[in-house]
């Protein structure tokens, strides 16, 4: 597939595998983690984004990197010893509780790497020691691309709510578009509605933060005002990935308005009512899809314009 243009989307953090342990004995393993599945939903959506990750020599590594490359994604991996996993133990009665083997680290991958845009979130910009990696990486590229995050927190791989909330903020402090789910804003701060937390953020630097509702749809906020849509009627199948599908169709309705690279920043922060509109409809667009199908299997660009 062609790229939609000649932007340079670098996405940063983990790829893993998924694995899903149900009570009968059954063992089913699939790709994932959310930057991963970002840069999957950029990659269907026609670009050509770069994943710089962690990944393991062996044979789960070449099934992410196989699953990635059929998408269209490049891939940048510091070595590790095995690739991460993430084991989910279903009972009975399927609820699951879940186990983390991720040892996060980009020991110096991704020096030089172009970017006019870059995301990042979730494991890799909150667990150390790849966290400081991560930070020293995007201040360095900061400078000549737009920064986009989606916090994705995972409270198993956490040390407290108080250090995830600092390390969250000190993110959304220095990014350009935030997106974060209702679920993440009450987990960070439960006690506060979750577009308080919002707003304090947008406060502190973002030109855009957007707020996904579930069944709700998305709100994003801006310093001119709010913009909702709804989100799309679809019969669900699981919502798994909808969040990262959603966060990489908000990047490319970045780049179909124009907002790409450091010099964009102006632009993105005097965004038009209209302009967010179409980037949300878009985003929402995309999750449905994605929900409308098991796991997280983002649409192609073709998908949605025939849709």
């Amino acid at each position: 597939m062609s790229a939609v243009g000649s932007t340079s989307v670098l996405v940063v953090g983990e790829a893993l595998v998924d694995v899903v342990r149900r009570a009968d004995g059954g063992v089913d393993e699939s790709p994932g983690g959310s930057p991963a599945n970002v840069a999957l939903t950029l990659g269907r959506l026609g670009h050509t984004p770069t994943l710089l990750t962690r990944l393991g020599d062996d044979e789960r590594g070449e099934r992410v990197r196989a699953w990635l490359a059929q998408s269209g994604v490049g891939v940048v991996a510091a070595d590790a010893p095995r690739t991460a996993t993430a084991t989910a133990r279903l009972d009975a009665s399927g609820s699951a509780t879940y186990e983390f083997d991720l040892d996060w680290a980009l020991l110096g991958a991704g020096a030089g790497l172009p970017a006019s845009i870059i995301h990042t979130g979730s494991i890799a910009a909150l667990l150390e020691p790849g966290a400081t990696d991560v930070t020293r990486l995007v201040r360095s590229l900061r400078q000549s691309a737009l920064l986009t995050f989606d916090p994705n927190v995972r409270p198993a791989l956490l040390p407290s709510r108080e250090e995830a909330r600092a390390r969250v903020e000190a993110w959304v402090a220095v990014a350009d578009l935030v997106k974060a789910s209702d679920e993440d804003l009450a987990w960070l701060c439960p006690d506060k509605d979750p577009l308080e937390t919002a707003e304090a953020w947008l406060a502190s630097g973002p030109a855009v933060v957007v707020v996904t509702l579930g069944g709700g749809g998305a709100v994003a906020l801006t310093r001119s005002g709010r913009v909702r849509v709804a989100a799309e009627r679809v019969d669900v199948v699981d919502t798994v990935g909808a969040g990262d599908t959603f966060m990489g169709a908000l990047i490319d309705g970045l780049v179909q308005s124009g907002c790409e690279g450091a010099e964009a920043r102006s632009a993105l922060r005097e965004i038009s009512p209209q302009s967010l509109t179409r980037m949300l409809e878009g985003a929402a667009r995309a999750a449905a899809v994605t929900v409308s199908r098991p796991g997280a299997d983002p649409p192609w660009r073709e998908e949605l314009e025939g849709a």
